[in-house]
Order: structure tokens, then C-alpha cells, then sequence
């Protein structure tokens, strides 16, 4: 086992060797020398051939390497259509926690003016309450003019009454 290893390894080395003359003698045919032109580039060295891939089995290759191409381009492009998606639904909520919480300032809003508007309804008068007052007002009114007049009578009677003492020295006082 050990020689085939050394043969494999020298036929390496007489092929590279092979390689590096000819690569070296067609760097020397672009210049003048006669002789290196003539000579042959390959003289000893065995021509390494590839064997030929099948129709089939290139198909099946082709085919599994198109597959797996396509299918990792799919991949990359459904993973970012997910990104895209859940960026525009992390932004859809964010929209709706700022609505929710203008909805929640408008309700808190409307419940302070409902309080408060309960608050001056207890605090006003209603109609009838209105009326009961004007009735009340129309007798205290209507009583104080009476007194009024009873009063201005009476005032009227003393003013008589002193009128006709200063002028007649009457003896009788109207009280």
C-alpha cells in the first residue's frame, strides 16, 4: 500500500512539474528562441480526463441544485414579507393603543361634563319649582301692598289727627 501512495505522489509531482515546463515554454514562445518553439509541450505526461457526468444523473444534479436555489430565494423572501408584516402590525397597534387612549380622554371628558351637568341640574329650579315661587312671590307682594296701604292709611289718619290738634285743639287722639 505504501508504494502506490509514493507512486500517486511522483506522478503529482512529474504532472505539476509537466505543468510549470509548459506553462514556462509558452511564456517562451511569445519570444524569439527557435528551439523552444519546435519542441513539444507534452511529451510524457499523462492527460488528465474527466469522466463525463450522464444526461441523468447531470438532470437529477441540475435539478436538486435549481430546487434548493429556488426554494432558499422563497424562504429568504417569505421571511421578509414576515418582517415587513409584522412591522406594519407592531405599527397598526401602536396606532390603536393612541386611539384607545384618546378614546379613553374623550370618555373621561364626557363623564366629568356629564357629572357636572348633574350637578347644576340638582342645583337649578324646574318649572313647577319656578312657578311655586312666582306664587309665593305674588302673595308675599300682594300681602305687603295691602300692609302698605294700611299703612299709609294709618299715617294719613295720625297726620289728620295732628293736623287737627295744631288747628282746632281737639282732644281726641287716634292711635
Amino acid at each position: 500500500m505504501p508504494q502506490i501512495n509514493v507512486f500517486s505522489s511522483l506522478r503529482c509531482l512529474h504532472h505539476n512539474a509537466t505543468r510549470s515546463a509548459l506553462t514556462r515554454s509558452q511564456h517562451r514562445l511569445l519570444m524569439t528562441t527557435r528551439s523552444l518553439r519546435n519542441e513539444s509541450p507534452n511529451v510524457g505526461a499523462p492527460i488528465n480526463q474527466k469522466k463525463p457526468i450522464g444526461g441523468f444523473r447531470g438532470g437529477i444534479v441540475g435539478f436538486l441544485f435549481g430546487f434548493s436555489l429556488a426554494s432558499s430565494y422563497a424562504a429568504y423572501q417569505l421571511l421578509d414579507e414576515y418582517k415587513q408584516a409584522s412591522v406594519a402590525l407592531q405599527a397598526s397597534v401602536e396606532e390603536l393603543k393612541l386611539s384607545t387612549e384618546q378614546v379613553t380622554t374623550q370618555v373621561r371628558r364626557i363623564e366629568a361634563v356629564e357629572k357636572d351637568l348633574k350637578a347644576l341640574s340638582d342645583a337649578s329650579a324646574f318649572k313647577e319649582d319656578i312657578s311655586r315661587v312666582r306664587a309665593e312671590m305674588k302673595e308675599l307682594y300682594g300681602g305687603l301692598n295691602v300692609e302698605l296701604l294700611d299703612f299709609r292709611a294709618h299715617v294719613q289718619g295720625i297726620q289728620q289727627d295732628v293736623h287737627a290738634l295744631t288747628k282746632k285743639n281737639a282732644t281726641s287722639v287716634r292711635i
